[in-house]
Order: structure tokens, then sequence, then C-alpha cells
């Protein structure tokens, strides 16, 4: 009875192939392109793996933040007003798919304490109001109770620092747009009690803001019994357009709608341009990883041409000898992959960690919340990123290493032995 032949990637091949990667003395070249690929490919998917996650939670974080504190979608009236706000802010609550909306009034004022003055945007809602909004009710940290926000003002933990304020603590505001007198408008001004300091975590809004009590706000600004529009907050965010309808529709007379997407847009876009083109760059240490691996087999084909030719001459066929060499090849890159992936994941997973490892040996901050928005460095995982982090990789090197397996098949056994 006839031996039926070995299939394709039989134990034969995989037994040659790990021979020929175990190096012997006289290979130890061969050997140190092989682990410089190994180490190249494992480095350069860490690395694509810990950049995409640093932009992914970059990006969530920062839209976060910024639906936390903003408007899904404001509506304002025209120059007539709203008849009734607080009737329309009810009237859209009551939508499905609305999580919130209050009336608000807003207004550029100077803010001034002990240690100077500074430019703030006074934000004014209903004590209820002021409860339910994301950015106040759950912040990154707090001092002082913000119940206590109506006779007193809230404000973001960069106006405290600049301005040399805490809980308990006079904050002065003055407007440019006090009573009209014989010889101009005179300043309008009026101290508060800090009741409540906030850190949101998004540096911008932490320097700007204070939020007051509606009613107080109007006082201040000598508009009583009006609003600036409705601030709405939605279920479903990235579908805010759906909403226009429904909402003008409870509101009940012409609005203009202005969402999170028109006012942060550009930044956004940004934001994916600039990851998209990051993970083609950074696809290049991988390309150049996969590179050396080309280098690496060519070296090996050409130091085990003898061999070659005794196992043709043995019955393995070319497809045999290729699946060998390709064997050899795909193995750097799977073990590659598979520790940059390792690595990766645990670099990102810690980063925080290792944040405070690197401020610790440098003996500075390698965040600087003032300059790159968010407090602290944000990193999400994503499983699409990972999957196509790891078919990158494994395509590139099962591509570098088809040519080196194709040469060693098509070598003629009978040149390879006279050679020798």
């Amino acid at each position: 009875m006839a031996e039926r032949a070995a299939g394709p990637f039989s134990a034969l091949e995989w037994m040659i192939a790990g021979r020929y990667l175990r190096a012997r003395r006289r290979e130890r070249a061969i050997s140190a392109i092989v682990g410089f690929s190994l180490v190249g490919i494992m480095l350069g998917v860490a690395t694509l793996i810990i950049v995409m996650s640093v932009m992914n939670g970059f990006r969530d974080e920062l839209v976060a933040r910024i639906l936390g504190a903003n408007a899904h979608v404001m509506a304002t009236p025209g120059p007539q007003g709203f008849a009734d706000p607080v009737g329309a802010a009810a009237r859209v609550a009551a939508l499905p798919g609305v999580v919130r909306a209050a009336p608000v009034l807003e207004g550029q004022v100077m803010a001034s304490g002990p240690r100077g003055n500074s430019g703030v945007l006074v934000r004014a809602y209903r004590p209820e109001d002021l409860a339910s909004l994301p950015a106040l009710a759950e912040p990154e940290s707090r001092m002082g109770r913000l119940e206590d926000v109506g006779p007193g003002v809230a404000i973001g933990w960069g106006v405290a620092d600049a301005l040399g304020l805490s809980v308990g603590d006079s904050i002065t505001l003055i407007s440019p747009n006090g009573l009209a007198t014989p010889f101009g408008r005179s300043l309008r001004s009026r101290s508060y009690p800090v009741a409540y300091v906030v850190r949101v975590g998004m540096h911008e809004y932490d320097r700007s803001l204070v939020f007051m009590a509606l009613d107080d706000a109007q006082l201040f600004f000598d508009r009583e019994g009006s609003v600036d529009g409705l601030e709405i907050m939605v279920a479903e965010p990235d579908r805010v357009e759906r909403m226009r309808g429904p909402i003008g529709d409870a509101i009940g007379q012409p609005v203009r709608f202005w969402d999170w997407k028109q006012a942060n847009g550009g930044f956004l876009d940004a934001l994916r341009i600039e990851r998209n083109t990051m993970f083609l760059i950074l696809t290049l240490i991988v390309l150049v990883a996969a590179l050396n691996i080309v280098s690496g087999l060519i070296m090996l084909v050409q130091d085990k041409n003898r061999d070659i030719g005794i196992l043709r001459t043995m019955g393995l066929t070319r497809g045999a000898i290729l699946r060998v060499f390709f064997i050899c090849g795909a193995s750097i890159g799977v073990v590659g992959t598979a520790l940059g992936v390792a690595l990766g994941v645990a670099f990102t997973l810690n980063i925080q960690t290792v944040q405070g490892w690197v401020e610790a040996l440098s003996g500075g901050s390698v965040w600087d919340p003032s300059i790159r928005v968010l407090s602290d460095i944000p990193a999400e995982l994503r499983a699409g990123d990972l999957a196509a982090t790891v078919a990158m990789a494994l395509g590139l090197s099962f591509l570098a290493t088809f040519y080196p397996a194709w040469r060693a098949a098509r070598l003629d056994p009978v040149e390879a032995l006279r050679r020798e």
C-alpha cells in the first residue's frame, strides 16, 4: 500500500524551519538580523497601539469634557426673545431622547481677586439646572458645595488659581455695560462669595468659566426675565441633527440652532486626519523591520544552498521548500507582532503609572495641561485598532517573507550541489 504524501505545512516542514531558525556559531550574523527584525516589529506594533490608544483617548476625553460643560445643541430665539423660556425648556425636556433642557444666560466680564484680574465667561442657570450640569455635578475635583451656588458663585479651578481665590473668598465681577450717564456708560461691579471651585479637567474651561444663579445674573446684567437661549443635551450627541425638528416644534416659535459639532467640527476633523496620518507614518516602522526579514532570509537561503539541494534530491517539492522558508519568516512576524501587542496593551493600561515614573526620573511634568488641554494623558484601547495593527504587521511580514522563500524554491538542486 502506497504511503500518503504529507500535506502542506506538515510536521517535517515545521521541523526543518525550526532548525534553520536556531542559530549555529557560523550563522550568528543571520541570527542577529533575525533578532533585530523581531525587535523592530515588536516595537513598531507596540508604538502604533500606544499612539492610536492615546489619540483615541484624547478625542474621547475631549468630546466628553466638551459635552459635559456645553450644550449639545443651543436654541436661540430671534430679537423678540422667548415668550416663556421656562415653559419652553420643560416642553423640550419632555421629548424622547432629550436628557436636559435649561434656559441659560451668558456674558463676558472682568473678574477681580486678590492676585489680579482676568476675563471670564459667566454662565447662569436656575439652581435645579446647575445641579444637573455634568461639568458641575461630576467634576474631576471640587471644593465647596454646589448647593451653595445661588447667593454665591462657582468658578473654575484655573480662575481660582489666577485670582488667588478659594471657597469663602469674594470675587468681584465687572461689566462695561452699566448705567447710561451724561458722561457715557458706567461700569457695573458687584462682589459675590465663592461657594464652589470645580476642576472640569479641560484647561480652557477651568480658567475661564464662572457659574451663577440665573436670577442674580439677570439682575447683574440688567436683563430681567430674558435669557440667551435654551441649552439642550441629548442622549445621542453624535445624532444631534435629528433632534432639531422635534425641538423646534416643542418650543413653538422660530429659533436658530447651533450644535456642538458646528462649534468644534474643525478641531475634531483635524484630530481624525492627524490620527490617520500617524497610523500611516508609524506603519513605516513595521515596514523597515519587515525589510530586515527580507535581508535575513536572503542570507539564510544563500547559506542553506547545499541543504536545499539535498532536500530537493530527497524528494521535497518546490512548494515544500517555499513553505519551509515562509514559516521561517512568518514566525518572526507572528512572534514580533504578539510581543508588540502584549507590550502595547500593557503600556496603555498602565500609562498613568508610566507617566509617574517618567516624571519622577525627569523631575518635571511631561504633560502640561495648559498646552495639551486635558489634565492627564488619556488612553483608550479599541478592538478595531488592535485588529488593524495586527493585520497590518502580519501582512507586511508575510509579504516580506514571500520573495526570499520563492527564490529558495526556484533554486536548481543540481546547480546548488555543483557549487558545493
